[in-house]
Formats: C-alpha cells, sequence, structure tokens
C-alpha cells in the first residue's frame, strides 16, 4: 500500500485568510445590531405616537340610591280600581252626546241623552192627572165642609123637634159620603203620583249619567246611533262611554310563587313607569288577591300610589321595585354611577379614562357609596364612556381602539 501525499495539507496563515475567516462573522453581528436598532427605534416612534392600546368601555349611567333597598323587582300595568262602561237601561237613539275622551265629569252630571219625547210626553200627561186628582181632593174637601154644616143644622133643629129624624140621617149619610170621598180622592192623588213617578223614571233612564266623579276614558258610540244595552243586535252599540276615576289608579303586578314570602301589606314600594324612565314615584302594597294563577305560577299584587300624578293613566307599563324599607328623602334623587372596575388609581388618586375620539383623557374623580353593582362618582357626566380596567400604563392622551368581543 502506497503512503499518501500529505504535503498538500498545510495551514494557510497570511493576511488573505485571516480577512476571509473573520468576514462571515462580522456581517452576522453588522445585521444583529441593526435589527436592535430599528427595533428600539420602532419602539421609541410607537412610544412617542401613542400607540393604539386595545380597551373595553363602559357608560356612565344615573342610577337610584332606593336599589340598596330593593328585595324584588316585578312587571305591570296601571289600572283604575273604579272603572264603568256607562250606558242608559232604555232602548233608543243617541241623540246627545256632551263629552269626549279626556272630559272631566262630577257625579250625577248628564253626559249623554236617548231620544225621550214619548217618555217625556207620558211624563207630562202623568203629572196633569196628578192635578186632575188634586182638583177632584179639593172639590171634595168643599161638599165635606157643606156636608159638615148641614149635618150641624139638622142636629140643632131635630133637638128643637123642627124637622123628622128621617131629615137628620140624610144629612148624616151625606157627611159619610163626603168624608168617604175624600179618601178616594186622596188615593187617586196617590196613583196619580206614581204614575207620575214611574214616568220620571222611564224618562231619567233615557239620560246617562256619571256614577262618580272621573274622567272620560273611550267613547264607544256617536250620535245617531242605536242603544241597545240588554241586546247585540246589528248596527246598535251598547256602551256609550267608558269613565274611570283616576284617584283609584293602582299598579297591578304579576309576582312569582316562589317570591311571595318576599311581600307583604303596607310594604313600601317604588314604582317606575315605562313612559317616564327618569320618573319615581312612591307607592304602598294595598292588598294581594287570595288566589294564584295556575298558569303562570304568579299572585296578583295590588300597588297603589302614595299621591296621585297627573302624568299616569290607565293601562300604562309599569315597573315596581318592592323595598325593605322606605327611601330616605335624601336618597331620592338620582346619582352618577359607573362600574367599579372603571375606577383607577394614578399617583395616589382616584382618576377614570373617559374614551373620546380614539383617545383616552384622564379626570379625576372621587368614589361614593355603592349603588347596587355600581358605584356613585363626581367628576364625569352620564353618557360618558369610560375605559374598564384600564391597564397600569394607560396615560392621558393615548390613542385606544375599542376591544373586539
Amino acid at each position: 500500500m502506497a503512503n499518501p501525499d500529505i504535503s498538500k495539507l498545510k495551514i494557510e496563515r497570511g493576511p488573505q485568510a485571516q480577512l476571509a475567516g473573520a468576514h462571515p462573522r462580522r456581517r452576522w453581528l453588522r445585521w444583529v445590531v441593526v435589527g436592535v436598532l430599528v427595533l428600539g427605534a420602532a419602539a421609541v416612534v410607537s412610544r412617542r405616537l401613542g400607540g393604539a392600546a386595545s380597551v373595553e368601555t363602559v357608560t356612565v349611567a344615573q342610577a337610584y340610591p332606593s336599589q340598596n333597598y330593593t328585595l324584588l323587582n316585578a312587571t305591570g300595568y296601571v289600572v283604575a280600581q273604579r272603572k264603568a262602561a256607562l250606558s242608559s237601561k232604555a232602548t233608543g237613539r243617541l241623540e246627545w252626546l256632551g263629552v269626549l275622551e279626556g272630559s272631566h265629569v262630577k257625579k250625577d252630571e248628564v253626559v249623554a241623552r236617548l231620544e225621550n219625547r214619548d217618555v217625556s210626553a207620558a211624563l207630562g200627561q202623568a203629572k196633569a192627572n196628578v192635578q186632575v186628582a188634586q182638583a177632584n181632593l179639593a172639590q171634595g174637601q168643599a161638599e165635606l165642609q157643606d156636608a159638615q154644616a148641614a149635618f150641624k143644622r139638622s142636629a140643632e133643629l131635630l133637638q128643637q123637634k123642627f124637622i123628622a129624624a128621617a131629615t137628620y140621617d140624610a144629612a148624616q149619610a151625606r157627611l159619610n159620603k163626603a168624608r168617604a170621598n175624600i179618601a178616594g180622592y186622596q188615593a187617586a192623588i196617590a196613583a196619580a203620583k206614581a204614575g207620575a213617578q214611574s214616568a220620571q223614571v222611564a224618562l231619567d233612564q233615557t239620560l246617562i249619567r256619571a256614577p262618580f266623579d272621573g274622567v272620560i276614558l273611550t267613547k264607544s258610540a256617536n250620535v245617531g246611533d242605536n242603544i241597545t244595552p240588554f241586546s247585540s243586535a246589528a248596527d246598535s252599540k251598547g256602551a256609550v262611554v267608558t269613565i274611570a276615576d283616576m284617584d283609584t289608579l293602582e299598579v297591578e303586578a304579576d309576582v312569582s310563587e316562589s317570591n311571595i314570602s318576599k311581600i307583604h301589606v303596607d310594604q313600601p314600594a317604588e314604582i317606575q313607569l315605562d313612559a317616564f324612565p327618569e320618573l319615581r314615584l312612591e307607592g304602598t302594597v294595598s292588598r294581594m288577591v287570595p288566589t294564584l294563577d295556575r298558569s303562570k305560577a304568579t299572585l296578583l299584587v295590588k300597588v297603589r300610589f302614595a299621591a296621585p300624578d297627573s302624568r299616569v293613566l290607565p293601562d300604562m307599563s309599569a315597573k315596581v321595585a318592592f323595598l325593605s324599607k322606605p327611601v330616605p328623602p335624601a336618597e331620592r334623587a338620582p346619582v352618577v354611577a359607573v362600574q367599579p372596575g372603571a375606577i383607577a388609581t394614578r399617583d395616589g388618586k382616584s382618576v377614570a379614562f373617559v374614551a373620546d375620539a380614539g383617545k383616552v383623557h384622564q379626570v379625576p374623580v372621587t368614589a361614593g357609596a355603592k349603588v347596587g353593582e355600581l358605584v356613585a362618582v363626581q367628576g364625569v357626566n352620564p353618557g360618558d364612556k369610560l375605559v374598564l380596567n384600564p391597564a397600569p400604563g394607560l396615560r392621558d392622551g393615548q390613542a385606544i381602539a375599542l376591544a373586539k368581543k
């Protein structure tokens, strides 16, 4: 086996060999340095330009301190406990209607009238019969006085034996007949008056009167309609108007069977109308209907208003908050409140970050008492958007972007 030639195997130690070996390492280090400088510059530029931070926001709201006393919430409707559909007992054509929807009427005020010329004529005839009976009574009384005088003279003449006994007996009979006629005339007057009263009742039945002070809610008939309260004939009407006593308005709310133990009579409540969200009215549980709705497993609870309010109308939707105790007067006004997570601490002070036009503005705030799940706060306004749970590095004036949920 021949020996290998190793004379060509040698290490170059000249300047060119050193430059060729060192060049790749220097190039790699150069790229590392350049990358670090670029990243640092980008961070500096991003910091100076205020890079957009991803945040969540919440809205500042108005809350009522009564939420701290709320045991249970329920929904219902405003109803009038005194409500009536007015109609006539008589049947006829509606001749006059003196009210419209919203008209205020007093008790016994005539609100409508049916045609009543026939019953009015009957009433006039009945009154005339009374006058005839009274005239007959007057004539009978005159005859009675004459009979009494004749009987007296006959008695005196009989004692002097100037007349026969038969003449005396005739005078006495005439007196008895006159007295009997008086009784008949008096009975005739009573009968005539009864007839007149009956005719008056028939006339009154053509007049539709308000049974109590109230407000006209609906108008169901117009002048010219046939009113048949006890029939369902075609083209006829039953009730003419519907009236309600606005002083008896209450809220009827359905309470779940499982929450009945939280409700009792005379319990304080707060009523909120859907038509007036900012309005809070005092109320009290007036009564609880002693039966449950089997289909809904609810109990009907009636809540009366502590004071009447002209803005409350029948059939309005309402929310009822049943309270553990009455709300103090000082806590009836709404307060500005927000979620506790929107309040941060910077330099030992409470602040909030208001989001506006893609940036945040740091504002000092003062936190107050809790209102339900919120906390009362001063320094911001209702409707402001605040950053929820702001990051420690969030700064005043920094650009933000809403986080996607």
